[in-house]
């Protein structure tokens, strides 16, 4: 055998698991360093800057990117998740029933929304729904729109999470809650449902944040200047001036919303650990 290599694994050997441990995270740490400083030298900073980092563009965006592109996105964000909320509650509870037809109901439902892209669904809202039904408008115009597309989107996903919380309530609580004179339904509505949605608080947070980020899909309805989000206001302003500062700033006001509710939803799950 050759005595270096044998050399080398005997020291390795000696070392201890958390040495080892160490050794790894050290030479992962210089691995990390090493692409940053790479990709620090070979970037021209000067084209990034001068492409998305103009300083008095990024200031004439203001006070439009929040009085009217961050507000539309957070009141297109709420209705969705509202609308959502609401229906994925329905669907959860269609998915327990005894009755069949609504169990197959619910869960077809379940299958083509989660299977089905969020634009395809915009775009059923916005082109299908009016061809179907000649004449008939959404209530809320727009805003409709977007609650109702987003909503159809969400629902799918929080009916499963609704359900699983559900199912992760103790038995004996609706037992117990029989036992004092509860009908089934009032004992869901008393006793199931609320400590259900607590156990289900962090995934509904979770998908809040992923709901946010789809509302960029309202871009594919055709809005006025009035109802833009970010990214349409982004893309707008950078078609304009042909430059992307106007798409870097829309991104640092998604970031200002989504980064504190991450924040909030690792809290959340953290605490929901701690009680289990």
């Amino acid at each position: 055998m050759d005595r270096p290599a044998a050399q080398g694994r005997l020291v390795t050997s000696r070392l201890t698991r958390r040495q080892r441990r160490r050794v790894s995270q050290g030479i992962q740490y210089a691995v990390f360093v090493a692409v940053l400083v790479v990709i620090g030298l070979l970037a021209d900073w000067d084209r990034v800057q001068n492409q998305f980092a103009q300083r008095d563009l990024a200031e004439e965006l203001f006070p439009d990117i929040i009085t009217i592109a961050l507000r539309n996105t957070v009141v297109y964000t709420v209705s969705g998740f509202v609308f959502g909320l609401v229906l994925g509650l329905v669907i959860a509870l269609m998915r327990l029933s005894s009755v069949a037809p609504y169990r197959w109901v619910a869960g077809v439902y379940i299958e083509i929304f989660r299977g089905l892209p969020a634009l395809l669904i915009f775009i059923f809202v916005g082109v299908a729904v009016p061809l179907a039904f000649p004449g008939t408008e959404i209530p809320g115009g727009t805003y409709g729109k977007v609650a109702l597309g987003l909503g159809l989107v969400a629902a799918a996903y929080m009916a499963e999470t609704i359900r699983a919380g559900i199912q992760a309530v103790p038995k004996g609580q609706m037992e117990a809650a029989r036992s004092l004179g509860f009908s089934h339904a009032r004992a869901m509505v008393s006793v199931i449902i609320p400590q259900a949605f607590r156990i289900v608080i962090p995934p509904l947070t979770n998908e809040l944040v992923l709901l946010f980020k789809d509302s960029s899909l309202v871009l594919f309805l055709g809005v006025t200047l009035e109802e833009r989000e970010l990214t349409k206001f982004g893309r707008d302003l950078a078609s304009q001036t042909a430059n992307s500062t106007p798409i870097l700033v829309a991104g640092l006001c998604y970031l200002l919303v989504t980064v504190p509710l991450s924040f909030v939803v690792r809290r959340l799950e953290a605490r929901a650990d701690r009680a289990k």
